[in-house]
């Protein structure tokens, strides 16, 4: 027997039913429920990135567990339910892409003779989307007047905000010409990071101030991997990833030798790390 996405509402409904219900599953709402719908989507993440696909099935259990949760408590609210959340769904991709359903319905297809190029694709997605903004003001992040930076959600990671918000800047125009003035933008925020440190440090400036100037420096660095095609928040889980494994291998050559980690100086273990950065290496010739 193999169970269905009816069957997985039907679960769902049993578990939110107040009288014969879960105690856990009964009380909880759609606030208390986001901090785990972002737990399970860094999981499924996780998965991917370490190429566990056996595991990664089991994860998007999850995370779709997380859909029907909010489904049945929009059901429960009278505000949606999950089967209006797929038809919203259905609706808004088959608007979105033109370029695969010609005539605006599921069962039109494109002519391969007359697919438009990749670039036509992203602009008529971007006008799609501004068209959605401007229909529905309540999409917008924020209060006060419309921006053309509406919709990008204020809860996303910092990160990820910052590249949104520079490509939505940069698809009107609001951007370096090339890569180099990135490089320079680089550079003059270094220096002010450093002297709002040392200002601070001195008591000649506010302490607020190199928060202020990091972030500056981080911003552009979002910039900087915009303009190389790199993600950032790739690139930064990557090299965490690097640290971590070399950081471990530190730890075992120290306890292979009988030394332990918190007694070493600085100096011998930076001779450890740089061993450990040889291995790798002569491990990727």
């Amino acid at each position: 027997m193999s169970y269905s996405i009816d069957d997985l509402k039907t679960l769902m409904a049993r578990l939110r039913d107040p009288e014969s219900g879960c105690p856990w599953d009964t009380r909880q709402s759609y606030k208390t429920i986001v901090p785990h719908t972002i737990e399970e989507a860094y999981e499924v993440a996780d998965a991917i990135d370490r190429e566990d696909y056996p595991h990664l099935e089991d994860e998007l259990g999850d995370l779709l567990f997380q859909v029907i949760f909010y489904a049945q408590m929009g059901k429960e609210d009278s505000h949606f339910d999950f089967d209006s959340v797929v038809d919203n769904l259905v609706r808004k991709l088959v608007r979105r892409h033109p370029h695969v359903f010609p005539e605006g319905t599921l069962e039109s297809r494109i002519d391969p003779d007359n697919r438009p190029s990749e670039a036509d694709i992203k602009a008529s997605w971007e006008r799609i989307k501004a068209e959605e903004r401007a229909a529905n003001p309540e999409m917008s992040a924020g209060a006060g007047p419309s921006s053309r930076l509406d919709g990008i959600a204020r809860t996303l990671p910092a990160m990820v905000r910052a590249e949104k918000l520079q490509r939505r800047a940069a698809n009107h125009g609001f951007d370096w010409p090339e890569v180099e003035p990135v490089f320079d933008k680089l550079h003059e925020e270094i220096d002010e990071l450093k002297k709002a440190w040392y200002d601070a440090s001195s008591g000649d400036g506010p302490a607020e101030a190199v928060e202020d100037e990091l972030g500056d420096l981080l911003f552009v660095c979002v910039n900087l991997a915009r303009f190389m095609k790199v993600n950032p928040e790739q690139a930064l889980n990557s090299t965490n990833h690097k640290f971590e494994t070399r950081f471990r291998a530190i730890e075992e050559h120290l306890e292979r030798e009988g030394r332990d980690l918190d007694g070493e100086s600085l100096e011998a273990l930076d001779a450890v790390w740089q061993a450990v950065k040889g291995v790798e290496k002569t491990r990727k010739r």
